[in-house]
């Protein structure tokens, strides 16, 4: 019985040992185990049952490894005081993650301003040849920007100041999307069938994105041609039956293409609006929206093919913003920090006149020192009839030029371009208007604008043809009395490096109006809060004087009401004294006329008698009673004298004095 106890004991007790060395890796987590040892041993334990042999087993090598590694380990930390941290829950390492996700994305973009090189900004090794052709090192901020953004294939607005390099910023990640299209997916070049459309404003600039074009094929391998208007369509239609990848040209021309049947929708993939903001202001809308029409009709169908949409401007304003993003839909903008602001290497300065001064002799003034000096000048007009009056002046003073605007045509336009760019001999002076503004890559060292434009956005491209790439410039404005306005806001904000997006003279003229408005307000307030206080003042000292005409009225009541009685009673005795002589003295005819006209005079009578005659009764009341003979006799004279001073002020004339004279027989 003992024996069996003894047993029973020893099993329950191996058991135990056994269940607590199966959960020893729950109950001590700080120690570690080598995974691969089909046995777990635990040094310092004793076995509370003898007759198991797997728990004398020796430790193994590994185990004495690992033990020696966790000495050392712990011997390394003594120094620090603080004990090593347990495992974090999930929450904190979501956070972590997080903030490692932001300052990656913080770095990325702190890497894409910071570029030292196209390499960085992942173009393949035929677009780099191309740019080392070009001997282009740096990227600019906008190109650091459009180039990731155009490879992902989003469609963005890409906004920075003329001489950017905005041209480069979607050519070169566009060209790289179309070889990729041809390497992954196999398309071929086809006749009439462009994969991308390059749509500009201008003759000029279309030409000007075909030679970038053009230099970047030679490394790149790709086929594109040109179509605007001003050329013959003839060989552009023989172009365009080749086998192309991109087209270039202006909205009219491309439409008509269209048209035509000589360009077909079916592979366009990217489209480009350079200039983007001229064209939807200056009347290209239309036309963007019929060439868009059909690509958005395709791209709406469930298995349709979309398509990419880059713009490009130089200044964006808040209309046409509106329009952009109306038309585009999800479109992402992109604008760097010298958007709307004046170019750093550019000098501005402003020549103010007074009126008195002949113009054209100050244009004189500023462009003779800057010929001098061997410089490119291009001088501004805002009409062609001042460029004429401007080209007229020069020309008479040996000055060359060369004539830039829209009555001149567009073959010749080119060929004087080709003048002005030509480095051989003595550069002409380029006279122009705003059509030269925009879009145009030359080498200006001075921009003289004769007429001063009427908003900021025409002074920013204005002032765009130099100072570009960084080079330096000059701008020089002869700012009329007209202008001194807008002239004063621009030259502050350039001043401050603040935005020049919004300022015209319609909007400065506004702003001066509504201060002036604001001043006018602020003086009306203040003659209003006084002319307050002063009615104030007056209703009290009036609300005194009616207490006191009340009180005056009422002691005078009395008097007033037995002068009245006396007064009729003095006019009732008149009217017998004055119509008793006009009835005797009349013929019976006479008498009923006088009957019948009798209450009319008697009213203008008793009138009369009544202002007569209340003041003498008043001092007949007031006199002392001295006696009645005397007062009587008193009384007597003086009815007979009012009798006749009234007869006298009734009837004026010849009439007057023979009434008087029998009014004295019958009394």
């Amino acid at each position: 019985m003992h024996k069996a106890m003894a047993l029973g004991s020893s099993r329950t007790l191996f058991s135990c040992s056994l269940l607590f060395s199966s959960s020893s890796k729950l109950c001590l987590p700080f120690l570690k185990v080598p995974k691969k040892s089909s046995t777990r041993v635990f040094p310092g334990f004793r076995p509370l049952c003898t007759s198991t042999p797997t728990t004398t087993i020796e430790p193994t090598d590994e185990l004495r490894h690992s033990m020696l590694l966790e000495r050392l380990r712990l011997r390394h930390l003594k120094g620090s005081s603080k004990p090593t941290p347990p495992p974090k829950t999930q929450e904190p390492v979501i956070s972590i993650e997080k903030e490692a996700r932001t300052h990656e994305f913080d770095k990325k973009k702190r890497k894409a301003l910071t570029v030292g090189s196209f390499e960085e900004l992942g173009l393949s090794e035929e677009v780099m040849a191309a740019v080392r052709e070009m001997k282009i090192q740096v990227p600019t901020e906008i190109q650091c920007i459009g180039v990731p953004a155009v490879l992902d294939g989003s469609s963005v607005v890409l906004g920075s100041h003329t001489g950017s390099g905005k041209t480069l910023a979607y050519m070169l990640p566009l060209v790289q999307l179309l070889r990729h299209d041809e390497a992954t997916l196999g398309i071929p070049m086809k006749p009439r069938r462009p994969r991308a459309v390059v749509l500009c404003p201008t003759r000029e600039l279309s030409e000007q994105v075909f030679h970038v074009a053009k230099s970047i094929s030679h490394h790149a391998r790709f086929r594109s041609t040109m179509v605007s208007g001003g050329g013959r369509l003839r060989p552009q239609e023989d172009s365009l039956n080749n086998p192309i990848d991109m087209v270039v040209g202006t909205p009219g021309r491309v439409l008509q293409h269209i048209d035509d049947g000589n360009l077909v929708y079916g592979d366009i993939k990217y489209v480009v609006l350079d200039e983007a903001d001229t064209m939807f202001d200056r009347g290209f809308g239309p036309d963007i929206r019929k060439f868009l029409a059909p690509l958005k009709h395709r791209a709406s169908k469930p298995n349709g093919q979309g398509f990419q949409t880059i713009l490009v401007t130089a200044t964006m304003s808040k209309a046409v913003q509106k329009l952009v993003d109306e038309e585009f839909q999800g479109i992402t903008h992109l604008r760097t920090s010298t958007l709307h602001k004046k170019i750093a290497s550019a000098r501005h300065d402003f020549i103010k006149l007074s009126g008195s001064e002949n113009k054209l002799e100050a244009l004189l003034q500023v462009l003779e020192p800057s010929l001098a000096k061997g410089n490119k000048v291009m001088v501004f007009c805002n009409t062609l009839n001042s460029s004429r009056a401007v080209d007229h002046f020069l020309d008479e003073n040996q000055i060359s030029t060369v004539n830039y605007h829209g009555e001149v045509p567009a073959e010749q336009r080119v060929e004087n371009l080709n003048k002005f760019k030509n480095e051989d001999g003595d550069c002409p002076t380029l006279v122009c208007t705003d059509l030269a503004a925009r879009g145009l890559d030359l080498d200006v060292d001075h921009v003289i604008m004769f007429d001063f434009p009427m908003n900021s956005i025409d002074y920013l491209h204005r002032t765009g043809r130099t100072a570009r790439m960084g080079a330096k410039g000059k701008v020089t404005s002869l700012v009329a009395k007209k202008d001194h306005l807008l002239a004063e806001r621009i030259e502050e904000a350039i001043r401050k490096n603040e935005s020049l997006e919004a300022l015209t003279t319609d909007n400065v003229r506004r702003d001066v109006a509504r201060a002036k408005i604001t001043e006018q307000k602020g003086k009306s307030a203040k003659l209003i809060t006084m002319s307050n206080q002063k009615n104030k003042t007056k209703s009290t000292l009036e609300k005194s004087s009616t207490v006191r005409t009340k009180v005056a009225s009422a002691q005078t009541s009395g008097r007033t009401t037995s002068a009245t009685k006396s007064g009729k009673a003095s006019a009732s005795s008149v009217r017998t004294k004055v119509t008793s002589p006009q009835a005797s003295g009349r013929k019976p005819s006479a008498t009923k006329f006088g009957k019948a006209s009798a209450p009319a005079k008697s009213s203008k009578t008793t009138f009369k008698v009544s202002k007569l005659k209340s003041s003498p009764a008043g001092r007949s009341q007031k006199t002392p009673s001295g006696g009645k003979k005397r007062s009587e006799s008193r009384n007597s004279s003086e009815g007979k004298s009012r009798a006749s001073k009234l007869s006298v002020v009734g009837f004026r004339g010849r009439a007057s004095y023979s009434k008087k004279k029998e009014s004295l027989r019958s009394s």
